[in-house]
């Protein structure tokens, strides 16, 4: 599932609103256009250039797996490697928040990863349009998570790589924090979860990746929740048990206080301290994997946080493989939030004091590189605040989704 160095992570929203990711509807800016014809010129290229081995990036927990790479030489830079997935996304939904409406449909990736594996400097390149939609949190378009959140370039960073169990990251990185990765393709189920949206997704930083037998540690200095001031420090340490069974440890925190906020950098979270226990076990047709979270939120007069605030969250994920093209991928998530709306706590999920659960079911098919998958999701809030959950006045605690997502790799 994770590797060391090469996790899952997440954004928010602004002060006083739950930390949930936002869908709005409409179309694909021109602007991103071009997009298109590069990944056309990518499609054609394929026609003739050869194949190498999988490779570990853009990292996938599966079940879905994307195809060989395209090998080609770039002079002085040797061999790259290319790939790409295109898909689109269709949702149904109950209790739409203002400004989404019961229907939405738009692209869920449109994207090319260009990367060098080899040798003392390597690199790795994420371009292209995306969504990220997330459990209990509104639709936005693919043009406006583009310009709030991460640009059309999310992912991109420099490896120095002196040895094969040693590397050093700069760049744009994807978090260390839990069990999910930020794209729709790299992960069980077509939404990101609750507890994902308690985490960061993208960080700006360094990071160094040392490995020893079973044993593998990270550590990263970087801008937590996107907020480009460099105040966080990351680590995760995983153990691999035997080949069937992993556990990982993930702490993280902002050494300092940042006032700087924006719809990538959710002001609360961005001064938090956060922390898992994931446990992991492949076998046969299965897939488990069970999560613990915790984060708090501490007292500072300077950020009008009068009260610390905590939440405590545990998910469980799974894939059972029924046949080489068939899968089911099940999620079930718990989460709380410490105080109540008269003891100054914060709003860290739907109001001060709330909790919510909630289930994901998602059949997929996958033939070569053609995939298509369904997904049934419900969202049920509890000792929410009035206004701050689902439907158009914010007053309803569940929401049901259907979502379909088909595409391919290249």
């Amino acid at each position: 599932m994770h590797v060391a160095g090469e996790m899952a992570t997440h954004a928010l929203m602004p002060r006083g609103k739950p930390m949930i990711r936002h869908f709005e509807t409409d179309l694909l800016p021109e602007r991103f256009t071009p997009i298109v014809f590069v990944v056309l010129g990518i499609l054609t290229a394929m026609l003739c250039n050869a194949h190498a081995g999988p490779l570990p990036m853009p990292a996938m927990d599966g079940p879905l797996t994307s195809s060989s790479p395209i090998e080609f030489a770039a002079g002085p830079l040797g061999n790259l490697n290319l790939t790409g997935v295109l898909s689109g996304l269709a949702v149904w939904q109950n209790n739409p928040a203002p400004g989404n409406q019961s229907n939405w449909a738009g692209i869920s990736n449109g994207q090319i990863f260009i990367q060098k594996t080899h040798g003392l400097i390597q690199f790795f390149i994420q371009a292209g349009a995306y969504d990220i939609p997330s459990l209990g949190a509104p639709l936005l378009s693919t043009g406006r998570t583009l310009t709030d959140y991460y640009g059309p370039l999310p992912q991109a960073y420099l490896k120095i790589a002196p040895s094969p169990d040693v590397s050093i990251l700069i760049g744009k990185l994807p978090t260390l924090a839990g069990a999910e990765y930020t794209f729709t393709f790299e992960n069980m189920n077509i939404q990101r979860g609750l507890l994902w949206n308690q985490e960061n997704a993208v960080t700006r930083g360094i990071q160094a990746n040392y490995q020893v037998g079973s044993l593998t540690a990270s550590l990263s200095l970087n801008d937590g929740y996107y907020s480009n001031r460099f105040s966080w420090l990351s680590g995760e340490l995983a153990y691999a048990l035997d080949r069937a069974n992993t556990i990982a440890f993930v702490g993280m925190g902002n050494m300092g206080s940042t006032h700087y906020e924006s719809p990538a950098t959710p002001l609360y979270q961005n001064n938090s301290d956060l922390y898992n226990l994931i446990y992991s076990y492949t076998s046969g047709p299965w897939v488990i994997q069970p999560y613990l979270q915790y984060s708090y939120v501490p007292q500072d007069v300077a950020l009008a946080i009068s009260k610390a605030t905590e939440t405590y969250g545990a998910a469980i994920l799974g894939i059972y493989r029924f046949t080489s093209r068939v899968f089911l991928a099940v999620r079930g998530e718990y989460i709380s939030s410490s105080g109540n709306a008269e003891d100054g706590a914060l709003n860290l999920l739907y109001g001060p004091g709330s909790r919510a659960w909630s289930v994901t079911i998602t059949p997929t098919y996958q033939v070569q590189d053609f995939f298509a998958r369904a997904e049934f999701s419900f969202v049920r809030a509890v000792d929410y605040a009035p206004g701050a959950v689902f439907g158009r006045q914010g007053n309803n605690p569940a929401q049901a989704r259907i979502l379909v997502e088909s595409g391919f790799f290249f």
